[in-house]
């Protein structure tokens, strides 16, 4: 009987060093990521992806396999959950009534549109469905918070971490050129706001291109942005209702056992109520901040790793074109707000 206690802390002790080689490699690649962004500018999400994919050959080594997985398919849930601190009630409040219908329905129209366009450049659903909650609502965190729900497979890792990689390369390109549309529009604060807090797919890309404008458009722009990623919360509800037999038959028996609604998003919901209720302190916000970010990076870090240039470049050229057809579309949308909302006020 006391053996039997004794070897559960060393049966325990002895799981977890099985996760350190592949857990500490994808913690070196976020770091790297993170040091490369921070010193030369960039998204470090993109370069995680990229670094992480150079270590694709480590992939398949017994050592590192274990860690990589968690990295990939457990952190990725930490780091959501803790999204909740940035997000308060009051936020929708102060963006208006029009602001928050015309927000809603750019993700909601995104998603629609990028399913449809998908079924016209003959792509899987899913890949539609990811980069269309991607493109809406806030870019790697949505994709990878909408492939927590989806059942698990090889395919549906890749069209991730292809949904990712696009995701910040048109994110990137939408921080540059999206400001030179503010200018040419002639767009107002709150309109500039309303638009780059609506059409950009990253939150740091956001505040990016807000602040190359003013401090007051930043303000704005950020205010917008962070009810998009408010929006990430009913979609993951609604998808992890959808496809909860779908991820019961992939994940066999196990599966069936876990809850309709997972703790991640429970959590996701309970930091946005105390939050809004003004309980945590700034601290507290900061820190749970940086820590999501850190397990976002680590995590898509992780499916790069997993993931080669050869299988990627075999999905062919539709996904680009999905990718920049949703990009163009929740632009458009919103500039269309944007003008027809002026319109009204003026009459």
């Amino acid at each position: 009987m006391a053996t039997n206690t004794l070897s559960q802390p060393r049966n325990t002790f002895g799981a977890l060093g099985q996760l350190v080689p592949g857990l500490m490699l994808c913690m070196v690649i976020a770091a790297a990521a993170s040091f490369v962004s921070g010193q030369y500018g960039g998204p470090k999400f993109l370069y995680a992806l990229l670094i992480g994919m150079a270590f694709h050959f480590l992939a398949d080594n017994g050592k590192c396999l274990p860690g990589i997985e968690v990295a990939a398919k457990k952190l990725v849930r930490i780091g959501v959950a803790l999204l909740g601190v940035r997000i308060a009630v009051s936020d929708i409040h102060a963006i208006g009534t029009v602001g928050v219908f015309a927000l809603a329905g750019a993700v909601g129209l995104t998603i629609g549109f990028s399913l449809l366009l998908a079924r016209v450049l003959r792509l899987p659903p899913m890949l539609g469905l990811l980069s269309g909650g991607a493109t809406g609502i806030c870019g790697i965190s949505a994709a990878m918070a909408i492939s927590a729900t989806l059942p698990q497979s090889r395919d549906n890792e890749h069209f991730t971490l292809l949904t990712a990689i696009g995701v910040a390369a048109f994110s990137t390109a939408a921080m540059v050129l999206y400001p030179l549309v503010v200018s040419a529009t002639g767009l107002a604060t709150a309109e500039a706001g309303l638009f780059l807090g609506g059409a950009i797919h990253d939150v740091a890309q956001v505040v990016g291109a807000g602040f190359m404008i003013s401090t007051d458009v930043g303000d704005a722009a950020t205010l917008a942005k962070m009810f998009r990623v408010a929006m990430l919360m009913p979609v993951v509800v609604v998808l992890m209702v959808l496809f909860h037999q779908d991820r019961v038959a992939a994940g066999g028996a196990g599966a069936a056992k876990q809850p309709l609604v997972p703790g991640f998003l429970m959590v996701f919901v309970a930091l946005v109520i105390v939050n809004s209720l003004g309980w945590l302190p700034s601290e507290v916000i900061t820190l749970s901040s940086d820590l999501s970010k850190w397990c976002l990076v680590i995590s898509i870090a992780a499916l790069g790793v997993k993931t080669s240039f050869e299988k990627l470049a075999e999905l062919g050229w539709q996904p680009i074109a999905l990718l920049l057809g949703n990009a163009l579309f929740i632009a458009g949308y919103m500039l269309s707000v944007v003008f027809l909302v002026r319109l009204w006020s003026a009459a």
